[in-house]
């Protein structure tokens, strides 16, 4: 984003919620304490920051490995154009597919259009996983594969620059 005016208001409310929201049953009426706001003005001024394009989304971000969840596969998968986005969508509304998303080709390295990611406890749990997406995309699938994460990495949300 370049060259972004916030107001006072969206400044201090980044500020206070730049390193997570509280782990509270209601986080916005604490932040809101902070600020000196009711928990429907922080509320409805996040909406008013998302509608502005300053973020995307609210939403949490847990630590698989510290939950117990050891294997995670980003499954990639070479599914017919025609039938992507239909799949795609079952694909996504998957119990244990944490996100989905249709991505363009590399060929001839790179045949996969289609990629989700799921969490298990071991590598056997993400193969039965993997077992269960293979039936749903049935014949439009031509190739796929596994592709396991090796290290943790930091994700951030909106930071404000020191």
């Amino acid at each position: 984003m370049t060259d972004v005016r916030l107001s006072p208001l969206e400044r201090q409310l980044i500020a206070a919620t730049q390193h997570g929201l509280p782990l509270l049953e209601r986080p916005f009426e604490a932040v809101g304490a902070l600020l000196g706001l009711s928990e429907d003005e922080v509320i409805a001024e996040l909406a008013r920051m998302r509608e502005r394009g300053l973020i995307r989304r609210i939403a949490a971000v847990p630590n698989h490995y510290r939950l117990g969840y050891l294997a995670n596969g980003m499954t990639v998968w070479d599914v017919d154009d025609a039938q992507v986005e239909t799949l795609g969508a079952q694909i996504a509304a998957h119990p244990g597919v944490s996100h989905c998303y249709r991505r363009p080709r590399h060929l001839p390295d790179w045949p996969y259009n289609l990629f989700a990611m799921l969490h298990g406890r071991s590598r056997e749990a993400v193969e039965h996983e993997v077992g269960q997406l293979r039936l749903m995309l049935g014949s439009a699938c031509r190739a796929s594969d596994i592709l396991y994460s090796t290290a943790i990495l930091k994700k951030t949300g909106l930071r404000l620059r020191e």
